[in-house]
């Protein structure tokens, strides 16, 4: 049993952040209902972006929104919730007759969590966008990618999953607690553009101390600009990382490969690009696993550069069952609880809502 066992949680089901969010409250032990969209055949509504990885853990309620009477069995269901997550645009569930308020008259204790790109209020609420939009107007995404290149969106990792789903996740949880004493749930407010500006904090006080260049790219201390902290291709076109930003790490990777501190000095910004080119030309003499081989064991923060395919496959994310394979290989639930191994909960049934709401009941 999770931490979050007895909890019950309504997702309207959505992409992206929503979906995320509800199966890390499912990994943590919480019981969760996905409402999917209305007609669904049982198997599709697993079929939909997130498939078994996504929707795992938690039992699937197709419903039609607009249908007066499955909003009334919804709303039974929200009789009985501790939370709802939704990830529609400003408006939409108020004019299902959804909304906070409607919801806080059957459930005064409700948590309602909102996540949206642009947040429920401000000039551009009502405006499309995704995850690169986010992160564009937050001030994160300029600072990653090379100094010579536009900027590289980093998948949709920061905005719909760090800026959007965690926060929201949180969100949630912290408003949940409240309500435990004072019997009064809130309206979590998430909105990935503030999840996200909200994640560059630490380069705003490197920033305001002038220990960032927040002007440049792929030159700062976190973003490629060192010759110490960055990739490098090996010679069978793979790559190792370096993380070799304190200076005993530093030195066990310029030992590594075989230079001297006279040859690379470290904190000489001006000596950083032709470091970098020499550097590169000694990774590029061995393959990557050579060189994982080679500062294993040592504190030079050298490591080889994993797929998809082969991350799963990695004696350490073995050793702790960092993946699993239930239907197919993905990542287990992270964080871990007493030490516990980590596992993925069997797959819940597909519900009616009738039967939903028959097993949703609390006595």
């Amino acid at each position: 049993m999770g931490p979050l066992s007895g909890l019950r949680i309504i997702e309207i089901d959505g992409l992206g952040p929503v979906t995320f969010a509800g199966m890390v409250l499912a990994d943590m032990g919480a019981d969760v209902l996905r409402l999917t969209r209305g007609g669904a055949a049982p198997a599709a509504v697993f079929d939909e972006v997130g498939g078994e990885v996504l929707h795992r853990g938690r039992a699937a309620v197709p419903v039609d929104l607009k249908s007066l009477q499955d909003r009334g069995q919804v709303l039974d269901l929200i009789a009985d919730a501790d939370a709802l997550i939704e990830g529609f645009r400003p408006g939409v569930m108020e004019r299902l007759g959804l909304g906070p308020d409607a919801c806080a008259a059957r459930n005064p204790r409700l948590v309602y969590g909102r996540v949206t790109g642009w947040g429920q209020t401000g000039p551009m609420a009502d405006q499309v966008g995704h995850d690169i939009n986010y992160l564009a107007l937050s001030g994160a995404l300029h600072p990653m990618g090379e100094a010579d290149r536009p900027p590289a969106p980093p998948l949709n990792l920061v905005g719909d999953y760090g800026g959007g789903a965690m926060m929201l996740v949180t969100g949630v949880l912290a408003a949940l607690l409240e309500a435990k004493t004072t019997g009064r749930g809130r309206v979590v407010d998430a909105a990935m553009t503030d999840g996200s500006a909200l994640l560059t904090g630490l380069f705003h006080a490197l920033k305001a101390r002038g220990l960032w260049d927040g002007a440049a790219r792929g030159a700062n201390l976190l973003d490629g600009g060192t010759p110490f902290y960055r990739c490098y291709a090996c010679r069978d076109g793979r790559f190792v990382a370096v993380g070799a930003l304190e200076p005993r790490f530093y030195a066990a990777l310029i030992a590594g490969l075989d230079l001297t501190p006279e040859e690379a000095p470290q904190f000489d910004r001006s000596a950083w690009p032709a470091l970098h080119d020499r550097f590169a030309a000694v990774f590029a003499t061995r393959d990557r696993n050579d060189w994982a081989a080679r500062f294993v064991g040592t504190e030079a923060c050298v490591t080889p550069v994993l797929s998809l395919e082969e991350a799963p496959l990695h004696p350490h994310n073995q050793a702790r069952g960092t993946f699993v394979e239930s239907g197919v290989v993905q990542p287990a639930p992270a964080p871990r609880f007493d030490g516990a191994a980590a596992s993925v909960a069997p797959d819940r049934p597909f519900l009616s809502l009738d039967q939903a709401l028959k097993d949703w009941r609390r006595p």
